[in-house]
């Protein structure tokens, strides 16, 4: 049976596709599922982004997605073993996530965060 249950994907700015999609991949574990000058799709497990080019760096820098869930405390582990650029804490926020950040080199923040720690 298909599996077609609706899913929320972000789909975040990037100045430079060739440059997203290397730091997606090489520093976050993401495969690169579609990319063209213009459009870049990434996956890793259920985690799945989109970027489309734009030459307008606020738009990068004031957009954000949020990704929750199980696998949040090893992927910031991990994240951590690889040295990732920009890794922020992996602390207890005032609305009760635990949460850590990560900015990619175009400005889009990433937010992780797990509600059972």
């Amino acid at each position: 049976m298909n599996d077609d249950r609706a899913h929320s994907i972000p789909v975040l700015a990037s100045l430079d596709i060739s440059e997203t999609r290397d730091f997606y991949v090489w520093h976050l574990g993401f495969s690169s599922d579609y990319a063209d000058e213009g459009y870049l799709v990434l996956k890793r497990g259920e985690i799945e982004i989109h970027f489309w080019k734009t030459d307008d760096r606020r738009l990068a820098e004031n957009t954000s997605c949020y990704i929750r869930g199980g696998q949040v405390s090893a992927l910031f582990h991990e994240f951590k073993q690889h040295r990732v650029p920009g890794l922020s804490s992996f602390e207890v926020r005032p609305w009760n996530m635990k949460e850590f950040y990560i900015h990619d080199p175009h400005g889009n923040l990433l937010k992780f965060g797990c509600s059972e720690w």
